[in-house]
């Protein structure tokens, strides 16, 4: 029913643009022959997938997935000003539970995001966990590893930001670039000096492999332990991309987030694309699941990330604010006499 929807979505995505495409070259007979299915469209497009109606399951990953056959933008009829008004909401929850958690004490919560350059990773952050006391949500950019964090295992430096219990870590890129950028450009291994890979055609498909497992391993191991994972794919058309690449050279006070390297990497798209999937498939467990988010539409995405979190975080019921001690809750008249006495 998921790709059901998506594609039914896709399809009557191309319907919309097609029918104003040709408005705009005043081609009334082929127009009135796509009219009827354009209405359709209109009719149609709010049910499939309404904002009020985000359900986490629609994007999580169960099965293999074909990424290309995956929208990267969703329709809900609702204007930018009420989907970030739907936002404020969930992030008022978020925030209420990150208290909650933080007095609780017994998880922590990783949030894993990934995508192309451009996909609103930043922006997401900034915008999801708005409302989060400062003490209970810490950010990690992971760059190029540094000479220290190579003389250790890839996961290394991230198993040493980890969220403590009763706090949110967010991963903005995470380990999984090390089955993506280094498989893009496999010379990037041999940086890490290990055993058996003397040259960059000693690096086979059965490493990859037991990359993966390693990190499934990695995954199982501190969700055993009290840390809720959650991983997102910000799910970018390579012409969305295009269009905010050309925004932030036409724009000069976003002239400073423009790289050439966005372009090399861009050049890389379909590589990309296939070692996402391929990551993404091998990856996503019942205990670290993926989301493959449709991301063209910066503040859907951002609603949708959000919405799932607080769905999730909803399932684990044994989050509650911690009891008061008993001796204390037997007194407390006496306690409030006290200071009432203070006067």
């Amino acid at each position: 029913m998921f790709i059901l929807k998506r594609n039914a979505l896709a399809l009557m995505e191309a319907v919309s643009f097609f029918f104003f495409s040709l408005k705009k070259e005043k081609d009334t007979s082929v127009q009135q022959e796509i009219a009827p299915y354009y209405f359709l469209y209109l009719r149609c497009k709010d049910k499939i997938f309404p904002m009020k109606s985000i359900n986490p399951d629609d994007f999580k990953v169960t099965g293999k997935i074909d990424l290309s056959s995956i929208p990267t933008n969703l329709f809900s009829g609702n204007s930018d000003d009420e989907k970030e008004e739907k936002l404020d909401k969930v992030q008022v929850k978020l925030s209420e539970i990150q208290d909650v958690m933080y007095a609780h004490n017994r998880y922590g919560v990783l949030i894993c995001l990934q995508g192309m350059d451009t996909s609103g990773k930043d922006s997401l952050i900034r915008e999801v966990f708005q409302e989060f006391n400062s003490r209970g949500v810490v950010v990690h950019s992971f760059k190029t590893p540094n000479s220290s964090e190579l003389e250790h295992d890839y996961l290394w430096r991230h198993y040493l930001v980890l969220p403590e219990k009763g706090k949110f870590a967010v991963f903005n890129r995470s380990h999984y670039e090390n089955v993506l950028v280094t498989r893009v450009h496999p010379e990037y291994i041999m940086n890490e000096n290990l055993p058996g890979i003397a040259k960059v055609e000693d690096i086979t498909p059965q490493f990859w492999e037991n990359r993966m497992q390693q990190i499934n391993n990695f995954e199982k191991h501190i969700t055993q332990n009290g840390t809720i994972i959650l991983k997102f794919y910000l799910h970018m058309s390579k012409e969305e991309q295009r269009q905010r690449l050309l925004r932030r050279l036409e724009e000069q006070k976003h002239n400073w987030k423009f790289s050439t390297g966005d372009l090399k990497e861009r050049d890389r798209w379909d590589d990309y694309m296939h070692y996402y999937e391929e990551a993404i498939n091998n990856t996503s467990t019942e205990y670290a699941p993926w989301y493959v988010i449709p991301a063209d539409d910066k503040e859907m995405a951002r609603y949708i990330v959000a919405k799932i979190i607080w769905e999730e975080m909803q399932k684990h019921t044994d989050i509650q604010e911690p009891k008061m001690d008993e001796k204390v809750r037997e007194n407390i008249e006496m306690y409030k006499e006290m200071l009432k006495k203070e006067d």
